[in-house]
């Protein structure tokens, strides 16, 4: 991705080479992997308060040896200086990659430099005033009524992130419940009639997020939305009252009745999927707090700061990666699940499918040319605890190999008195999963074990092949001591900076998204034609 670095196609580095001859050779089982002790040493990790553990994939120290020689060859880390410096890494738009900068501009030398630094701080502080005006009850309609619900219209980055992080972190705004949030995406109209349905006009404020302030389905909503506060008595004059923009077009805010103070910046070197950590933040900031918001932030540089700074032998971000690198190039694993174990996560899945897959879904190298080898995989999951009643039965016995990230929590305190007692059966069952997958169950193991429930013989010979399971499917699990701000920053954090890995050893931008755009470009046309006659 850094212009000053030669290309060189993966499969031709001596370490992807040696990695194949790996993967071809025999090699153990999780059941044998799993019983060595010195696993421990090289396959767990800490960093801003989580913890990796990679002790059921299905590598050994020769392994991860040979997949840091190709992170090495693939000059990682180089790559990932030259994207904090904020040099123009996303090659095919020419444009620096700089949301690293967004949560770190406390720094007092940061590699990106100080004038992005104080215009990120200057930004920060103006929009998380006007979420504390919000949440204060400072902001009025046109009646003079404090505004008490805020919807949100956005699609893609501008909704799947703050929308994603606001149901992880609600029980911060249920404590006080200054303001009601909601998110619109879906153009169709049955979900923005629905969510307003129970809402009146005159206390609710319409946040536009849409970078180019041209999106088409943000535009019809923001459309929408005007005529609706209208109808219900808001004067044309007033409108700026219920109104806010995010965007880096603010003349086209304000030309449709957006007062210039309530446009928040957004810059061009901030990618749609990564851009929480700016003013599309705003809905977040405004249901949990500044001081919550800044708290995320923190979490998320402090995983920044350990990418940059830590071994690679300890480095999470960078080991994340490489392990998926394995599975998806060296043992054919065309799907990846990640399953939260905690349902304040309900959105993540989502959320992390658009960060990887449009990010990673790419075709053509750096140079333009073709790629021979397998890029991202079909990023998937949900639930946990729901998935092991519904598509768990494929993770198990299904013809496809599917590596898994498990997410869980060691604390879960609700208020309920039973807390702890739902804590423990959540994370009994994630941990068991975890081992039921990576260990299996023989053959010979199922045969007794309906022995010993009483079948016969012959009962048993039958039942065996359909309960018996090969195991040896490789996962993580990824643990955080509660779902803070902090941790859940960070752990963001680590995606976004897997997500860079695996692209660079890849040899693809992982900052474009010109798939996305053909679609647009494609609606724009048919639009014309049907325009036309």
């Amino acid at each position: 991705m850094n212009p000053t670095i030669p290309f060189v196609r993966p499969e031709e580095r001596s370490a992807w080479q040696q990695l194949q001859q790996l993967a071809a050779a025999p090699g153990l089982h999780l059941r044998e992997l799993m019983a060595q002790p010195e696993r421990a040493a090289f396959l767990q990790f800490q960093a801003a308060g989580l913890t990796l553990d990679a002790t059921h994939q299905r590598v050994d120290n020769s392994v991860m040896q040979a997949l840091h020689s190709l992170a090495e060859a693939s000059a990682v880390m180089p790559q990932a200086l030259a994207m904090f410096r904020g040099e123009a890494i996303n090659r095919t738009e020419g444009r620096a990659v700089l949301h690293v900068a967004l949560r770190g501009s406390g720094q007092a030398d940061p590699p990106w430099g100080q004038a992005i630094s104080r215009e990120v701080a200057d930004e920060l502080n103006r929009y998380c005033d006007f979420a504390e005006q919000l949440r204060a009850g400072d902001c009025t309609g046109f009646g003079g009524e404090a505004i008490t619900d805020v919807v949100n219209l956005g699609i893609g980055g501008s909704d799947l992130g703050p929308r994603m992080a606001t149901e992880a972190l609600a029980r911060l705004n249920k404590l006080t419940q200054p303001v009601r949030l909601h998110y619109v995406s879906n153009v169709d109209a049955w979900s923005l009639a629905t969510t307003l349905a129970p809402l009146q006009a005159s206390r609710t404020l319409f946040i536009v997020q849409s970078k180019t302030f041209t999106t088409q389905e943000t535009l019809t909503l923001f459309a929408s939305a005007q005529r609706w506060l209208q109808d219900a008595g808001c004067p044309p004059a007033e409108l700026h009252r219920h109104l806010a923009a995010v965007t880096a077009q603010p003349a086209l805010a304000q030309a449709q009745a957006v007062a210039a103070e309530r446009c928040f910046r957004i810059w061009d070197w901030v990618g749609g999927r990564y851009s929480l950590w700016s003013a599309i933040g705003l809905p977040l900031a405004a249901a949990i707090g500044r001081a919550a918001y800044l708290q995320l932030l923190q979490g998320a540089h402090a995983m920044d700061e350990h990418f940059l700074h830590a071994p690679a032998e300890q480095n999470m971000p960078l080991n994340l990666a490489l392990l998926g690198i394995w599975n998806r190039n060296f043992l054919g694993a065309a799907t990846h699940h990640v399953a939260p174990y905690h349902s304040a996560l309900g959105k993540l899945v989502a959320f992390l499918q658009q960060q990887d897959m449009e990010s990673n879904g790419k075709r053509v190298h750096i140079d333009g040319s073709v790629c021979t080898v397998a890029t991202t995989p079909v990023l998937w999951g949900g639930l946990g605890n729901d998935g092991q009643h519904a598509y768990f039965q494929l993770l198990h016995q299904g013809s496809q190999l599917v590596p898994m990230d498990f997410i869980g929590t060691r604390s879960g305190d609700t208020g309920l008195a039973l807390s702890g007692e739902h804590q423990r059966v959540v994370l009994l069952n994630m941990q068991a999963q975890a081992r039921a997958l990576a260990l299996g169950r023989t053959p010979a193991e199922t045969r007794a074990a309906l022995l010993a429930e009483g079948l016969s013989e012959s009962q048993a010979d039958r039942l065996t092949p359909h309960r018996s399971f090969p195991g040896n499917i490789p996962s993580n699990t990824l643990w955080m001591d509660s779902l803070s701000p902090q941790h859940l920053g960070a752990l963001l954090a680590l995606y976004e900076h897997k997500v860079f890995c695996q692209a660079a050893i890849w040899g693809i931008n992982a900052y474009d998204q010109w798939g996305v755009e053909l679609g647009k470009t494609m609606a724009r046309a048919i639009e014309q034609a049907q325009a036309s006659h």
